[in-house]
């Protein structure tokens, strides 16, 4: 068998695979195999709703599908659910467009980071960039990662061009200004 066939059956054997769970030290860890990228990872989840919605509301779902790498701290529709009354409502009116990306860009890292490498930040100084231009800090305690005020619920959903890290709070970046009622 030519390598060339070789290589094809292995990227086969690993797209075939949709999810791993596995427990690690008391840190719960889902595995997503993915031959999608981000965005579609994301909708195919199904617990990202809101945050599909609002990638669509922000036009970008370009930034999405691209190459990357990036890595994604990815809130939950029950986050979103619970952010101020009004707020979610105003950040996907059109006027609120370029709030809305900011918002989303926040949740952004460049990178495949890994929860391993998410760890190793907190000893390196706990902080990292994101796409918005502001750092986000992260910590860890007893094997359970927090990104600024949010407790990652999973980690390590494997896209083609990135990660996904499941997410408890929405993040929100400091002068993204006043929204809701």
């Amino acid at each position: 068998m030519q390598w060339k066939s070789i290589a094809r059956v292995a990227v086969v054997a690993v797209f075939s695979v949709v999810a791993v769970a596995a427990h690690a030290g008391g840190h719960h860890v889902l595995l997503t195999l993915s031959k999608d990228n981000l965005y579609d990872t994301a909708k195919e989840v199904g617990s990202f709703d809101t945050l599909v919605a609002a990638i669509d509301a922000a036009d970008m779902v370009d930034t999405f599908r691209q190459e990357g790498p990036f890595t994604i701290w990815a809130p939950t529709d029950e986050a979103f659910a619970a952010l101020p009354k009004g707020t979610l409502e105003a950040l996907l009116k059109p006027e609120n467009k370029s709030k809305l990306q900011a918002l989303l860009k926040y949740h952004v890292v460049i990178g495949r980071i890994n929860s391993q490498m998410v760890i190793a930040w907190t000893a390196d100084g706990g902080s990292a960039a994101t796409l918005e231009g502001s750092k986000i800090s992260v910590s860890s305690a007893d094997r359970q990662i927090t990104i600024n005020d949010a407790h990652v619920l999973k980690t390590d959903v494997q896209a083609r061009n990135g990660i996904i890290h499941v997410i408890d709070a929405v993040l929100v970046p400091t002068g993204l200004g006043p929204l809701g009622d």
